[in-house]
């Protein structure tokens, strides 16, 4: 059977595509960029691999480096929309607290 590293490649982004639903907008570019940087790295794994280049606990481990980077890189965009919300809502109350003082007269 053949492998073809850029099919395999769109299958795992298509994966996480569905895992993170709704989120998808947010993941999209992240993911994208993880799986083009780590194309030639995971190519030559599994070539590796595949040729019995590589023993099955080595490749494993380098495996699991990889799934745990990809991990961090999406926590990241969970910390950044985490941020996003915290911001979009003290902008949104800033402006209430401020229509407040101002209705009442402080001097802002």
């Amino acid at each position: 059977m053949k492998f073809d590293i850029d099919e395999v490649l769109t299958n795992m982004l298509s994966a996480v595509k569905k895992s993170v639903d709704t989120d998808w907008p947010f993941a999209k570019e992240t993911a994208s960029d993880f799986f083009q940087s780590r194309k030639e790295r995971l190519e030559l794994l599994t070539s590796l691999r595949l040729t019995n280049q590589l023993s099955e606990e080595f490749y494993e481990a380098r495996i699991l480096d990889e799934k745990k980077i990809l991990v961090s890189e999406l926590h990241a965009i969970a910390i950044i929309s985490k941020v996003m919300a915290q911001n979009a809502a003290n902008a949104a109350f800033d402006v209430l607290d401020k229509a407040i003082q101002l209705a009442l007269g402080i001097v802002l």
